[in-house]
């Protein structure tokens, strides 16, 4: 069977939870792992699964996001089914309003629907860490027949409060939604575990268009695939849940459990980058077959430098990006980004550190998040004086101390008159 698949990703969203990270880009666009940014899941699980026709629905603070697409995510226009094109909000309602919710943002678009006829539509978010084979999902879709399949993850029952909850019967048909419930329903078969909504969805694109149309002309509905249309939708057609915990990954070993995260607050978004230091993470960075794909920038090799006691340069349980120098500094359960100097005798511990960060000597950084180009002066001491670093820094209510950065300066050409 051919199927023709047009992906629509979702990466308007403001972040306002991982705050100050999220005070220059949007949420999509920042760093992750050294040397990726967020989105560059969704769009290497897209590239991975062989779809190729992407929309990416921008909104808020875009610009970074629309650097990082150039530079990392052009086809080479010889096939012009190959393409990732940014779609900012085209105010096409009569409101002209900006993106009103997730199901407006492709209402407003249905003209790239239109003009492409797919034969079904995959609306992904960009705001997880996952690794999916998309595929999978879309050939479970045709199986069932379905209108409208949302990909679900098992989840503890006790984290119903934290998720949208989704009840099926035991064919996976989907009977209801429950939002942040304690009391939500568990999954058929499994009472000690409940579904929680991952935010992706595939559609048969006429009843896509079907139920866009008719929440369009609904003045109370907010507009939300999840809260709207979805569990309207449920109540004619026949909606399917995709159990993610069946996806299979080419590359991974059998039994290899699934990983998602959702990485909304400054909390979880620091754990998920600590999960990667492990000797053998959940999150699989090195698997061949499906790589996470991003910006390739002209960076040397990481180097260490100097080996006397008391200035080696060395790193221990932690990830090291390209072009950065540990002159002498000691890197430790951390995870480091590209360009970045730790100079002699700096310590840095179970912490992230984003690109061209400079890290003086004898500074002492421990358990914190520091943002682009920030310049850390010799003997500097951040996550060891909590109620002082509130006076300078951002700190969560868990201890994690998050240090603004700067923006990186634009080369421009220069005119010889």
């Amino acid at each position: 069977m051919q199927l023709r698949v047009l992906a629509f990703v979702l990466a308007g969203g403001k972040g306002t939870r991982l705050y100050p990270l999220t005070k220059e880009r949007a949420k999509p666009a920042v760093p992750f792992g050294g040397k990726y940014r967020i989105i560059d899941f969704v769009l290497s699980n897209l590239v991975n699964s062989g779809i190729y026709s992407i929309y990416v629905l921008t909104q808020f603070r875009s610009q970074s996001l629309l650097q990082h697409l150039r530079d990392g995510w052009q086809f080479s226009g010889v096939l012009s089914s190959y393409f990732i094109i940014p779609v900012p909000a085209q105010m096409r309602t009569p409101g002209e309003t900006w993106y009103q919710g997730t199901a407006d943002a492709v209402y407003q678009n249905l003209n790239l629907i239109e003009q492409s006829a797919p034969d079904v539509v995959a609306i992904f978010g960009a705001d997880h860490i996952y690794r999916m084979n998309i595929r999978e999902m879309i050939e479970f879709h045709q199986h069932k027949g379905a209108e409208a399949t949302v990909a679900a993850i098992p989840v503890p029952k006790k984290m119903a409060v934290e998720f949208g909850v989704i009840e099926t019967g035991a064919d996976e048909r989907i009977v209801a939604f429950h939002e942040k419930k304690a009391q939500a329903p568990t999954m058929p078969g499994d009472p000690d575990r409940v579904y929680a909504s991952m935010g992706n969805y595939i559609f048969s694109t006429r009843a896509l268009l079907r139920e866009l149309e008719r929440d369009a002309e609904d003045e109370n509905s907010t507009h939300d695939f999840g809260r709207d249309i979805l569990p309207a939708m449920v109540q004619r057609a026949p909606v399917y849940a995709y159990n993610f915990e069946t996806n299979r990954i080419p590359g991974e070993p059998p039994g290899k459990p699934a990983y998602w995260r959702d990485v909304g607050t400054i909390e979880a978004y620091y754990e998920a980058n600590m999960d990667l230091r492990a000797v053998e993470p959940a999150l699989n960075l090195y698997n061949r077959q499906w790589p996470l794909r991003t910006a390739s920038y002209a960076t040397p090799p990481a180097k260490f430098v100097f080996d006397e006691e008391g200035r080696r340069g060395q790193a221990i349980d932690s990830i090291v990006s390209g072009g950065s120098i540990l002159s002498g500094g000691l890197v430790r359960n951390s995870v480091i980004g590209r360009g970045v100097r730790v100079h002699s005798g700096a310590v840095v511990e179970d912490s992230i550190i984003f690109d061209n960060c400079d890290i003086g000597r004898r500074a002492r950084i421990r358990r914190a998040i520091l943002d682009k180009n920030v310049r850390v002066p010799p003997d500097t001491r951040i996550g060891y004086d909590l109620e002082e670093d509130r006076r300078r820094y951002h700190v969560t209510e868990s201890g994690i101390v998050v240090v603004e950065g700067a923006r990186s300066p634009v080369e421009l050409t220069t005119l010889v008159l």
